[in-house]
């Protein structure tokens, strides 16, 4: 069975979060999650090198194959959303770089994937996602889990499109069907 590595990007100027998942279309397994903190550095261009460096040595240490990357948003300004595509542009140009498939999902999709709720707050998605994998309590950021929901939609939306004809009526029913995905501190 072929195995996908996923990194999942939640991009951002300030925080920017990222996670690398292991999936088949059957199982998923974290390898890790993190964040790269640009807040100290003076200035957008030196923000953006750092962005492209740092995701270009995470592709080459854990050699994914596939960028799941949350799509810009019309946030509280233009020149914030501005900034924030071209953090965006730059993690994908690294990647375009190395060679990998990439992939796009709106915040909305990325949510509903997750959790059900395209409107879910942060703070469950990653309630959720600690309950899918076993994600370490010292996560500083929302970011981190941000970035592994990017790439749990990917792996998700992979397996749907594969052929995966299971319909399910809300989330008791997915759980039931797959008790084997849960991880149980």
């Amino acid at each position: 069975m072929a195995e996908d590595i996923i990194l999942g990007v939640d991009p951002g100027t300030q925080i920017m979060g990222w996670a690398i998942l292991k999936a088949t279309p059957v199982k998923s397994e974290l390898v890790t999650l993190d964040v790269l903190n640009l807040k100290k550095l003076p200035d957008q261009p030196a923000k953006l090198k750092q962005i492209f460096e740092f995701v270009t040595q995470i592709i080459d240490q854990y050699h994914p194959n596939i960028l799941a990357i949350e799509a810009p948003f019309l946030g509280k300004s233009a020149q914030s959303m501005l900034k924030l595509g071209r953090a965006q542009g730059v993690v994908i140009a690294s990647c375009i770089h190395k060679e990998l498939e990439i992939n796009e999902y709106s915040p909305r999709k990325i949510k509903m994937s997750v959790t059900g709720n395209g409107s879910a707050a942060k703070e469950q998605v990653a309630a959720m996602l600690q309950r899918m994998y076993p994600i370490p309590d010292d996560i500083k950021y929302l970011d981190a889990t941000d970035a592994l929901a990017v790439a749990v939609c990917h792996h998700l939306q992979n397996r749907v499109q594969l052929g995966s004809r299971q319909h399910f009526s809300g989330w008791e029913g997915f759980l039931s069907k797959n008790a084997d995905r849960i991880i149980k501190k």
